[in-house]
């Protein structure tokens, strides 16, 4: 009998703390993903991110040497999708 008297307060604590998790998370995502800067060219996006933003495990598609060194942030990317003409995940990748 003692491990479900102290089940029940054990269930109550996970119960309240894994709501509370989903109330909080929304939350704490929503800013990053509404600050996210959509430029108006690649030019502009220059001015801030000389090498392109890109995705997380994102691939230059290209014959020669790669660019590596992109800023990567996905909220970036997504607020500027329309600026990745190959479709490799970088928008305005540059060396």
């Amino acid at each position: 009998m003692k491990n479900v008297k102290t089940a029940r307060p054990m269930a109550a604590l996970v119960t309240t703390v894994a709501a509370a998790l989903l109330v909080v998370a929304p939350i704490a995502a929503g800013p990053a993903e509404a600050a996210a800067k959509t430029y108006k060219n690649c030019d502009a996006m220059h001015r801030d991110y000389p090498h392109g933003v890109g995705k997380p495990g994102a691939r230059d598609k290209t014959s020669g040497k790669p660019v590596t060194n992109f800023k990567v942030s996905t909220a970036l990317y997504n607020a500027n999708t329309k600026s990745d003409r190959d479709k490799d995940k970088i928008a305005c990748e540059k060396r």
